[in-house]
């Protein structure tokens, strides 16, 4: 009968083939300082034209193939967090989604002897809803409303509602909850004043910008657009006939602005590893003014350095290996008892180069325990689990199953 464990591994499909392969020593790369773990993606742009080996002399740094959109990171292999839920692959009712992680690394491989560049799936079971939508029917159609004005011609509406039957989980009724028709109130509507075009701007008031009296020009607009009726009264025009506004002078000639020298190369940022230096130059010769067009082009250039010093890698511990067997020196055999023992596990550290940091914590783990491997006790059924998927999910005769286990009821020892 399979455990939990191995029916939770049934949900995953096979490694699929290497999508990507890692440049080789003679294949120029594009370097970048930064791997964004949460997309995959590189971020920050070093350089092109570099080698991998000389790239990743910084374990930080990641590198992208000419003509490839997958981003490899120069530390040591290891798998990506797993991506969102796909959506479920039906809008009612079970489904199926999945979702997908990816081996990103350099220069060894992933737990399980996987090779960087490999996808990883896994399926698992998904509802959004319980059940699917039922359209609905319309009632007969209820009486109409009065017209929507009070005098000239207006419309009117009615309704009706979707009851019968209503609709069942998100269904609805084809077709519109209400219409419309024509209606005539058979009275004369009164017209209401409306403003006309304003008119063009008049002569400025004044000949100079800045003078001992303000400068003005005044434009001006009928209400004729239509005038308001006098029978029935319409509402005159809100608001003014006439505004004005101040009026200004010829402007300066503007000057464009021009570049300064560039400045002095600045040292190398880094220790170990590819930098970047910069140049700079400023916009003063001569400085942009009266509304003239700032300098063209970038105000800094950069360049690739490279230290040809490897930037040192922390150890990182493996996976704890295996409980040594539960023994106790004094005592030569302790199984199927009630005397404890000890055991132990062992773990190593890997990958530290280049005068990077040791792991932190411990290498070796020791716990109390009972030898109680291969002891006979009791066993007793487990409740069953839930149902799996159905499968194959589309094929013919699909088949879902579902287990318990057979758990040996323990002695009470302290």
């Amino acid at each position: 009968m399979p455990t939990r464990v191995q029916a939770h591994r049934l949900l995953l499909l096979p490694l699929l083939l290497l999508l990507t392969l890692p440049a080789t020593a003679s294949d120029p790369v594009f370097c970048f300082t930064h791997y964004e773990e949460s997309t995959g993606k590189c971020k920050d742009l070093l350089g092109g034209g570099v080698s991998t080996e000389d790239c990743c002399l910084n374990a930080d740094y990641a590198f992208q193939e000419p003509h490839r959109k997958l981003c490899m990171a120069c530390r040591l292999p290891q798998w990506s967090p797993w991506s969102e839920w796909a959506p479920c692959s039906v809008t009612c009712k079970e489904g199926s989604q999945l979702r997908h992680r990816r081996c990103i690394g350099w220069g060894g491989q992933c737990p399980e002897k996987v090779e960087p560049g490999t996808l990883q799936w896994q399926l698992q079971a998904c509802e959004d809803k319980p059940c699917c939508a039922e359209m609905g029917g319309w009632s007969n159609w209820g009486p109409w409303a009065s017209c929507s004005v009070t005098c000239s011609k207006g419309t009117r509406i009615r309704r009706r509602a979707c009851d019968r039957p209503t609709p069942k989980c998100g269904g609805h009724c084809p077709g519109e909850a209400q219409e419309s028709e024509a209606c005539d109130t058979k009275q004369v509507c009164p017209t209401h004043g409306a403003w006309a075009a304003w008119g063009p701007w008049g002569p400025c008031s004044g000949t100079c910008y800045n003078g001992p009296k303000a400068s003005e020009e005044r434009r001006s607009r009928t209400c004729s657009a239509p005038e308001p009726s006098t029978q029935p009264p319409g509402n005159p025009c809100p608001g003014s006939s006439s505004e004005q506004r101040a009026c200004t002078g010829l402007p300066p000639c503007p000057v464009a602005g021009g570049w300064g020298p560039w400045g002095a190369v600045s040292p190398c940022p880094v220790t170990c590893g590819l930098g970047q230096t910069q140049e700079q130059r400023t916009c003063d010769r001569p400085v942009p003014q009266h509304g003239g067009p700032f300098c063209v082009g970038d105000a800094t250039r950069t360049h690739i350095c490279n230290t040809a010093v490897h930037c040192p890698v922390n150890g990182e511990w493996e996976l704890w290996g295996e409980w040594s067997t539960c023994i106790r020196q004094s005592i030569r055999h302790i199984n199927c008892q009630e005397i404890p023992g000890q055991q132990s596990r062992f773990r190593l550290c890997k990958g530290r180069k280049f005068d990077g940091q040791r792991c932190s914590g411990d290498q070796q783990d020791i716990r109390h325990c009972y030898n109680i491997q291969r002891c006979l006790w009791k066993g007793s059924w487990s409740e069953w689990s839930t149902w799996g998927l159905c499968m194959p999910p589309c094929g013919p005769n699909p088949i879902r199953t579902r287990q318990r286990l057979c758990k040996a009821t323990l002695p009470k020892f302290s």
